[in-house]
């Protein structure tokens, strides 16, 4: 995949022909609800295995073939250079991803296996359809890369239901659901949710249902009510006991532990809550993660790095909200903030026990913002569509790497708005990557963000249960 940003004066007729792909699949991919209505600064995602190159000093077409793993001839061709000596710095070139033309006695599994390459790999990338029939002649186009495998999660509130069409939507690329959140109580027992659609359906679509426990709510911050139960052996076990009932009647398959706003004078019980969690859950065959608020030290707060890295299974590093709903307008997740806290999270953790927490929503601020006032939370599909109501130019930060924008409404009223694209959502990608981390885990499934499940496709392999 390539991601483009809308020039002005550009149409997607003209984005098409430059990429050379049918504006069809342009408007598919990214879910555009009219294709003629386009903002300046909208990054769009381009389904395609070609590169385009922009021709650096120094730099020969033999050079550029080797990097992209091409042959001159084919760059040439593509971009009909009738002096292939004389090729200038600044210059655009089509670079197309090496093709294989089918020949008799092949198998898909055959070309994989030469080019090194998965199997599914190979049929994702080409769009096969079962029963993955090839013919002599019939051209295939062959990935640059193998793909990463991760594994993703994804929190889900809206329950019931509802959650039915929200969970087959994505299910495909999830390797577990946790459905948010059984609250505790004072005396051990557990506030029921309207889970059993969702478990169903993650079932439905090979994915596995994660239970998840908090200890607060709306109204309460629930620093109290952690630290009762926290301190209480009794309690504590009558919780755990509660939340295996739960596990083998729902079939859940393992446990997420998220306390938030806990005391810091609670770091050690906590710690040793986990680890009573862990005893009791491990040889029922269960699996325990803990979600834990961002952090760049070991200051002595609740959250003890180095203490859920040893005994979770895995942590989610809850790696968003930096733009808070009742705070000033900023980015929501800037990357800048959230390699700060991987630079210490992979000294005290291992790195394949870290989830990275992606958030997928957009918000929208008021200006000029007055301490307390609510930011408005939608979905990065309705910022563009926003945008586009209220002609406004987006653009992108790039310490941040989040796109932004302001307008005024129709009260005349000044607006901010941070959201997501596919820009920043690479940005991530390649952040996980780079960390060499275990996985991605998602804050909120019901905002609909088409560019970042394609994304996702293209840059990883989503673990699956065998």
């Amino acid at each position: 995949m390539l991601i483009h940003t809308i020039n002005p004066g550009e149409t997607l007729w003209q984005v098409a022909q430059s990429y050379r792909v049918p504006m069809s699949k342009i408007i598919e991919i990214n879910k555009l609800p009219d294709p003629n209505k386009l903002v300046i600064g909208q990054s769009i995602v381009i389904p395609t295995e070609d590169f385009i190159h922009i021709v650096k000093p120094g730099e020969t077409l033999w050079k550029i073939a080797q990097n992209y793993g091409t042959s001159v001839q084919a760059i040439v061709q593509a971009n009909q250079i009738t002096d292939p000596v004389n090729i200038f710095p600044g210059g655009r070139l089509y670079i197309p991803a090496p093709r294989y033309y089918v020949r008799p006695g092949d198998t898909l599994w055959k070309i994989a296996q030469n080019y090194g390459i998965s199997l599914q790999t190979l049929i994702s990338v080409n769009d096969m359809k079962p029963p993955y029939l090839i013919y002599p002649g019939m051209m295939l186009i062959i990935p640059r890369k193998e793909k990463p495998v991760i594994d993703v999660n994804a929190y889900i509130y809206k329950l019931g239901d509802e959650a039915i069409p929200i969970v087959k939507e994505v299910g495909k690329y999830l390797t577990s659901l946790t459905p948010s959140a059984y609250a505790m109580k004072e005396d051990g027992s557990l506030q029921q949710i309207e889970d059993s659609q969702a478990i169903e359906t993650s079932f439905e679509e090979n994915v596995i249902p994660m239970m998840s426990i908090t200890n607060f709510t709306a109204t309460d911050p629930g620093s109290d009510l952690a630290h009762d139960v926290l301190n209480n052996q009794e309690i504590q076990e009558e919780l755990i006991s509660n939340i295996l009932t739960i596990m083998k009647e729902k079939g859940y398959q393992g446990l997420n532990v998220n306390l938030e706003n806990v005391l810091p004078e609670d770091r050690e019980p906590y710690n040793q809550f986990l680890q009573l969690v862990v005893d009791r859950l491990h040889p029922e065959g269960y699996f325990v993660s803990s979600a834990l608020i961002p952090k760049v030290s070991s200051r002595n707060d609740a959250y003890d790095y180095e203490a859920h890295g040893r005994i979770a299974d895995y942590v989610i590093l809850m790696t968003y909200e930096w733009g808070y709903r009742l705070g000033p307008p900023q980015a929501i997740s800037p990357i800048n903030q959230i390699k700060r806290v991987l630079d210490y999270a992979v000294t005290v953790i291992p790195r394949e026990k870290i989830f990275f927490g992606f958030q997928i929503y957009a918000r929208d601020w008021l200006l000029p913002h007055v301490q307390g006032q609510v930011a408005e939370t939608f979905s990065s599909q309705e910022a563009i569509l926003r945008a586009v109501k209220y002609g406004a130019d987006i653009k992108y930060d790039a310490v941040t790497q989040s796109p932004y924008y302001r307008y005024t409404d129709e009260q005349g009223r000044m607006h901010e708005v941070w959201f997501e694209d596919a820009r920043s959502a690479q940005a991530k990608f390649d952040t996980v990557k780079d960390y060499d981390l275990k996985g991605i885990s998602y804050w909120v499934l019901g905002y609909p963000f088409p560019q970042n499940w394609v994304l996702l496709e293209d840059n990883f392999t989503v673990k699956k249960q065998t």
